[in-house]
Formats: C-alpha cells, sequence, structure tokens
C-alpha cells in the first residue's frame, strides 16, 4: 500500500543513517541476563522511587516511545519493561540511535533496575544496541474480517500484538505436554510411522495424493496412522501413540482444516471400556495444564471435564430425543425413511448404519454439550471395529466422545480377525465403486498383518486441534493452529 511504502521509505533512510553512524542493524548476537517477568517477580517489593545497583541486560521489541525516546516500553516473550534513556547515562552516539528508533525495533538495553515515583519498575539503560530494525510498522489493532485475515495470514503480527495469542499457543503446547506425559507414565511408547502411504487408510477420507519421482508411483499424504500402529502392535509393542499430522482433502469450516494434528494410540489386551477411562484422563490432564482444572468456558457456557463421563448408545439418545428406535427397525429402507421423517438428509439407498448415524447427526449431536461417550456404532460406517459383544450384527464396539456438541475422540475395540478384516474392506471397496471416494482402499498387506495375530486392542484418535479450542475458549481452529491452511489472496 502507498502508506505502507511511505514508512518503509522512511525507515530505510534511518537505517541509513544508523549505518552512516557505523552501527550495526542485524547483529549476530545478544547476551541477555533476564526477562521482563522474571524482574518483575524478582523487584516486586522494590518501593516507588527506589533505585538498585543491580545490572540487567533485557532484550526485546519496541511497542512505545515516549517524550522522544526518554521513555521506551520493551515487550519480549515473558511481558513488559520500561526503559529510562536519558543523557545522564548514554553517550552522545547512544542518543543519537535512540532518536533513529522506531515501533517495532528491536533492541537490546543494558542498565540498573529501579522503580519510578510512579511505581513502574524500569531498565536506567547505560547501553542499547539494536538487534534487528524493523522495515514495517506494527497494525495498530485489529478490528473486523479482514484483520482477521491478517492475523492467519501473518501470524507473526498478530503474535507480536495480541498476546492473546501467544497465550493460546503456550496453551496448545501445555495441552500436548500434558497427554504426552501422561501416556509416557503409563508405559506407553511413542512412535512415528509414515507421512507417505501406498494406500490411504485408517479413516474414511478423501486422501491428498502426490508423486514420488524416484519410484514413479503415486502416494497419499496420510489420512490416519491407525494401520501402521496397529502394525506396531502385531510386531508386539503392546502400548503405542504418535502425536502427529493428518491430511484430508476436505472443505474447511470453523471446526475443519485439511491438516491437523492428531493423537493416536493402540493398547493390546484393551477394549473400547478401557479406552473410555483413559480418554476422561487425557481430557481431563489437558484441562487442567491449560486452565488448572477440570470445568472450563467455551462460549460462555460451562463444561464440567471431571472423570467419570456419562456412556450412552447411539440408537438410546436417538430414541431419547425422537422416539423411534433404530434397533427395533430391521429394514435398511425403513431405517431411511425413518430418518428422513426426523429431517435427516441422506440417499434412498442408503445402509441401516448409515440412517442411524444421519438421525443422530441431525436430532441429537449439537445437544452434547457436557461430556459423553456415545457408544456402539454401526458396523456400516466403522470397518476397522470389532463386532458388539451383544450379538447384534448391526452394531461394533466403538464409541466417540462429545463436548459442546462436537465429536473430541474416537475409538474402538479394534478389529482382529482378519477375515472379517477382509470382508469389510471388500465392502468398503463396492462404495469406493459406487463413487464415495471417502470410501476405505483395500490395505492386503495390513490384511496379512492381522493373519500374523493380533491380540484384543484397543484405539483412540483425539484431535489435538479441536480439543485446543475447547480449552482456550477459541471460535475457530484457525485461532488455534499457528499457520492454518488458507486461500490464496487475488
Amino acid at each position: 500500500m502507498p502508506e505502507e511504502n511511505e514508512f518503509r521509505r522512511v525507515r530505510l533512510e534511518k537505517l541509513a543513517a544508523l549505518e552512516a553512524q557505523g552501527v550495526n542493524a542485524f547483529p549476530y548476537r545478544f547476551e541477555r541476563t533476564a526477562e521482563a517477568a522474571a524482574l518483575d517477580a524478582r523487584y516486586a517489593a522494590l518501593p516507588a522511587g527506589a533505585t538498585t545497583e543491580d545490572r540487567v541486560a533485557i532484550a526485546g521489541r519496541i511497542r512505545a516511545i515516549r517524550n522522544s525516546g526518554m521513555f521506551i516500553d520493551l515487550h519480549d516473550a515473558s511481558g513488559k519493561i520500561q526503559i529510562f534513556s536519558h543523557k545522564d547515562f548514554l553517550s552522545p552516539e547512544q542518543l543519537a540511535l535512540v532518536k533513529l528508533l522506531d515501533l517495532g525495533d528491536l533492541i537490546g538495553v543494558e542498565g540498573v533496575i529501579r522503580r519510578t515515583p510512579r511505581g513502574e519498575l524500569t531498565v536506567n539503560a547505560t547501553r542499547i544496541t539494536l538487534l534487528a530494525k524493523a522495515l514495517l510498522p506494527l497494525p495498530e489493532k485489529f478490528h473486523g474480517l479482514a484483520d482477521l485475515e491478517t492475523r492467519y495470514r501473518q501470524r507473526y503480527l498478530d503474535l507480536i500484538v495480541n498476546p492473546e495469542s501467544r497465550e493460546t499457543f503456550r496453551k496448545r503446547s501445555r495441552i500436548i505436554a500434558a497427554m504426552r506425559n501422561l501416556l509416557l507414565e503409563r508405559g506407553y511408547l511413542e512412535v512415528e510411522t509414515p507421512m507417505l502411504h501406498g494406500i490411504a487408510g485408517g479413516a474414511s477420507a478423501k486422501p491428498f495424493v502426490t508423486h514420488h519421482n524416484a519410484l514413479d508411483i503415486d502416494l497419499y499424504l496420510r489420512i490416519a496412522p491407525e494401520l501402521h500402529l496397529k502394525r506396531l502392535i502385531v510386531g508386539g509393542f503392546d502400548k503405542v501413540f504418535e502425536i502427529n499430522r493428518c491430511f484430508r482433502n476436505e472443505g474447511l469450516s470453523p471446526r475443519h482444516n485439511p491438516e491437523f494434528t492428531s493423537l493416536e494410540l493402540y493398547e493390546a489386551y484393551a477394549d473400547y471400556g478401557d479406552i473410555m477411562g483413559l480418554t476422561e484422563a487425557l481430557i481431563a490432564a489437558a484441562a487442567r495444564a491449560a486452565s488448572g482444572g477440570t470445568t472450563i468456558t467455551y462460549g460462555g457456557k460451562a463444561i464440567d471435564l471431571t472423570p467419570p463421563w456419562p456412556r450412552r448408545s447411539m440408537a438410546s439418545l436417538v430414541a431419547e430425543k425422537t422416539g423411534v428406535d433404530f434397533l427395533a427397525i430391521a429394514d435398511a429402507k425403513a431405517a431411511v425413511a425413518a430418518a428422513q421423517r426426523l429431517g435427516a438428509e441422506i440417499g434412498g439407498d442408503a445402509s441401516w448404519g448409515h440412517a442411524l448415524e444421519a438421525a443422530f447427526a441431525h436430532r441429537v449431536e449439537a445437544e452434547l454439550v457436557q461430556p459423553i461417550h456415545v457408544t456402539d456404532f454401526p458396523r456400516d460406517i466403522s470397518p476397522l471395529a470389532k463386532l458388539h459383544r451383544s450379538g447384534d450384527p448391526r452394531l461394533v464396539e466403538r464409541f466417540e466422545s462429545y463436548i459442546n456438541g462436537w465429536e473430541v475422540a474416537n475409538a474402538f475395540s479394534e478389529l482382529t480377525d482378519p477375515r472379517d478384516q477382509q470382508a469389510r474392506f471388500e465392502a468398503q471397496m463396492r462404495e469406493r465403486e459406487r463413487g464415495n471416494e471417502e470410501a476405505q482402499m483395500l490395505d492386503q498387506d495390513y490384511v496379512t498383518a492381522l493373519e500374523y495375530g493380533l491380540p484384543p486392542t484397543g484405539g483412540l484418535g483425539i484431535g489435538i486441534d479441536r480439543l485446543v479450542m475447547l480449552l482456550t475458549d477459541s471460535p475457530s481452529i484457525r485461532d488455534v493452529i499457528a499457520f492454518p491452511t488458507m486461500r490464496p489472496k487475488g
């Protein structure tokens, strides 16, 4: 923009003036001895008007300049501290440097700690070092949709200007660390599995496709690590987990990004009941890491994440809400008709399981604000889950955990019978032939792995981004992904 170009021109002139004075505007390093927050804590009892003999070296970005540079607000990663730059303490050369500073410049300051008569903790600067000259001005404040776009596209500006955004990403880090630590304490092994798959599997989703030049084959960015992780269970590891990226070539929404982070784990000799308890423990630990407790507020609603959580079957929740008992409907066409009468959008040739799922999504899902495990999913939509031990061939041992009307976890008693798995994959392939691009592909090597024996296993997937949204009261997934996928400008 012309105005921005004018600001840049003025700053380039100041940079030239600094270089003419022999100032290196982009030096190699600066030796810090303290950060703003630590100084605040250390000198909390220092009375107004007192000056110490304590020398410190701090560094950060200039966010305010007052009285022609006499007072500077310096922000580092931990907070803010005031800098006093005065002729009583600085050489003429240093004062000349101060006059050429701008908002946004990065500086290092050496000096003595004092507290002003007004109570402001301050460093009396005895030396100021320019660490990076900012050639573009910082934005004033973000307002409205256009500036939301700027926040997501130029996250560095958002982080500079908005301490709330920095705190969100700090909380994200603490959330992931808490979940990782809990699993490590329980004997899980953290592993890494491929991002490039020859067969897109482990979930029902449309994949991204790339090409490997040396092998001259198409590969898929992984949509889930599930099948590789379960191969490790076959290989003899009893507890494994991975926190890493997945990619799904699908739409964007406030709760969906095509590149996302998931926690996925598998435990031998466990079933989905065991995994429900683990899910509660993981999310409770994450909540405590983010906010210190297990009661959170999202969008003004109080949500209590304290374990244990209720466990209700999908069919019973639909029956309670609508009066329609899908378990009493044996025929697929009748089930589809019932779902359509409830207002669900579903094709006439859909299966019984798809009809139940559609009715649940349309009439129940959004009302599950407090945490709950929704259990006993239809077999038709769960190609990797074990048949339900009740004996109903339409159901599998799968649950999804819902909070605030959102699915935040998905788990199974894993299918271990290779014959059943082969048949499920073949049914998915028939769906693909009918045009369902999200149906799973046949992974024959995975079936072969099962033929060597997969022990009874419980598995779990948690979407990290959506969980962080909940635990930080963030309205959009783009608020919790540092660099979300965006449509190009222009």
